[in-house]
């Protein structure tokens, strides 16, 4: 039996075989009233979706006040300053593109880092009124449950007819091990819920009916996505290319009829969203601290990564999995062996189905993308190579991690997992019939293992009294704090203390991406001489031996960031550091509310670098 993509409701293309004596609806006013009100089915996804994302952030949302997400490193912190930044911006009505309030003097690129304005541009009254903490977690809980529940709808009215198949597909979408691995600390990764929408305003535009309208719709979702994730929708268009590959060689036909119907309605999307992000998106790569590729080296996962199971589930945390990932956040393979199993099976029990095998084909594609350049097999190279050998220097693709792709085969499986429970619960009818019983401890037997556990969190210290009670406001103007050592990729904490503060003053250094001194993309600031030894020190409390030289390029570099006060709050090499930095400047510190302080007004240079008096 073949199938297709049903368009939506009313429209006049062929529905798949299996759905089409449940799809046929009157197109009378009052039964068009009857399908705009929510299904109890449908408020029961939602709820349930809901209540499974927020038991995911329990421990985030019982200590909003001090909890930080243990597996999210420093992204936590960076992500809460985008959100307090984009408020800022929304408050003062300020460039949301751009800011000096890290990296001072030169500043950061917003829209060339992940700062999500499609979500904290919206709940900036949220960040302003509760704080950002209270923003981050609410942005993961609610695109945790709206992934799910768009990938449920999206099910629900083109896939198939049964809600419970639709809502097993949604639960793989939107709880898959990738996007709980995700919620620790990546919200672009975890906020999905456009991709799925963009597919149902491409089967509308697929039906010619209403180009116009379709085709706005399309172009401003489109746009809308780059605002929440621009590689989520890169690796999401290389699995629907994927697909729509695979699809129109078994239907040829159909494929190109609909590729007609669709000419008009993408002709009025391409504009619309270009309307929407030129500006943004020239500002991401020839604006102000643009830069090149940002490149990664090779990030491939271990084959091994698509059978075991996630740190944080049922199964998950027996196996050391830290040789099978880059860091806990991406953990985005790990399926798990029995899903896998179940996910074989039901594509060969479907394999007359054109969607199903549209979908096998593209999950493994997109597997297969994932495991990088070589194949890799228990820690060793196996010489085979992969595709991604050949794709990694396309235009693009060069900045992703390829390690991510995998999670482009989780709609395909999901897909396939929702198609096979459908035929399951139809065989339900046979008299005898056993198929139900075993599909049904089948995909229980799958997904039981990966039922996420609640992500564990942390006490943050408190910030030190020299930020919490103000009294940084009698030390600086108009220049920058500079933090000994500054803040890095490695330690982002100075950026938690300056959003309590409400963005008072700036900082010198930060966790963010930008130009190297040769254009191409790195993680935090250019690397300035002063910065890299206070590093240095910081690691190994080792005081280097300081001559004039150090000590000039010292005076530059205070000069280059602006810096009207040196602080250095306690931490493991303390001592050390404060030897380095009076050795530096050449005065001794004042200790002032539990961190030792250097007051550059009281030093001797300006912030050109010259001499006073000189």
């Amino acid at each position: 039996m073949t199938d297709t993509i049903a368009p939506a409701r009313g429209a006049t293309t062929t529905v798949p075989a299996e759905r089409a004596d449940t799809r046929r609806t009157a197109d009378s006013s009052s039964s068009r009233l009857v399908r705009r009100r929510p299904a109890p089915a449908d408020v029961a996804a939602a709820l349930g979706f809901l209540a499974i994302a927020t038991s995911v952030l329990w421990h985030q949302w019982r200590s909003l006040g001090t909890g930080y997400l243990v597996r999210s490193a420093n992204d936590q912190t960076m992500w809460e300053w985008f959100f307090t930044v984009a408020a800022h911006a929304v408050a003062g009505l300020d460039n949301p593109l751009s800011t000096d309030l890290q990296n001072y003097p030169d500043g950061v690129n917003l829209m060339g880092n992940t700062a999500m304005l499609g979500v904290s541009v919206p709940l900036a009254p949220v960040t302003l009124v509760f704080g950002a903490t209270v923003t981050f977690t609410l942005a993961l809980t609610l695109g945790l449950a709206g992934t799910a529940f768009a990938w449920y709808f999206l099910f629900s009215r083109h896939v198939v007819s049964s809600r419970v198949a639709a809502a097993v597909g949604g639960l793989v979408c939107g709880f898959a091990p990738a996007m709980i691995s995700h919620t620790n600390g990546h919200p672009n990764f975890v906020a999905l819920f456009v991709l799925p929408l963009l597919i149902v305003a491409l089967l509308r535009v697929a039906t010619g009916r209403r180009p116009v309208r379709d085709g706005v719709v399309l172009g401003l979702l489109g746009a809308y996505q780059v605002f929440l994730g621009e590689e989520p929708l890169l690796i999401f268009a290389v699995a629907l290319t994927v697909f729509g590959i695979v699809y129109a060689a078994s239907r040829p036909r159909a494929a190109l009829a609909a590729a007609r119907r669709s000419v008009r309605g993408l002709a009025v999307a391409a504009p619309v969203a270009a309307v929407v992000v030129a500006v943004p998106l020239w500002w991401q790569f020839f604006g102000p601290d643009s830069y090149d590729a940002l490149e990664h080296g090779p990030q491939g996962s271990e084959l091994g990564a698509l059978t075991n199971f996630p740190t944080s589930s049922l199964a998950g945390g027996s196996a050391d999995t830290n040789a099978l990932r880059m860091n806990p956040t991406e953990e985005n393979a790990f399926f798990g062996w029995p899903l896998l199993i179940v996910f074989a099976a039901a594509s060969l029990w479907l394999v007359r189905s054109t969607l199903a095998r549209a979908a096998s084909a593209t999950a493994l594609a997109m597997m297969v993308l994932s495991l990088g350049h070589e194949l890799t097999i228990g820690g060793r190279d196996t010489g085979i190579a992969l595709p991604w050998a050949r794709m990694a220097e396309w235009p693009l693709l060069e900045s992703v991690f390829e390690s991510r792709f995998a999670m482009g085969a989780i709609p395909a499986i999901a897909l396939v997992l929702a198609l096979a429970t459908e035929r399951a619960l139809r065989w339900r009818r046979a008299a005898g019939s056993v198929v139900p019983a075993l599909w049904t401890v089948g995909v229980v037997g799958a997904l039981l293992p990966l039922v996420p556990t609640p992500l564990p969190v942390a006490d943050r210290a408190p910030a030190p009294a020299f930020f919490a009670n103000g009294t940084w406001r009698e030390y600086v103007d108009d220049g920058a704090v500079v933090t000994v050592p500054l803040p890095s990729p490695d330690d982002a904490t100075a950026l938690r203390w300056q959003t309590e503060q409400h963005l008072g003053f700036r900082l010198a250094g930060g966790y963010f991406v930008g130009p190297g001194r040769d254009g191409a993309g790195k993680y935090g600031p250019v690397d300035r001489p002063t910065a890299l030894l206070l590093a240095d020190v910081a690691r190994t409390g080792k005081v280097p031996q300081l001559d004039a030289d150090a000590r000039a390029r010292a005076r530059a570099d205070l000069a280059f960031w602006h810096a009207d006060v040196l602080v250095l709050p306690p931490s493991l090499h303390s001592d050390g550091l404060r030897q380095t930095v009076t050795d530096l400047v050449g005065a001794a510190p004042s200790y002032v509310d539990d961190v030792w302080v250097w007051d550059t007004h009281d030093l001797c240079w300006t912030y050109d670098g010259r001499l006073c008096g000189l």
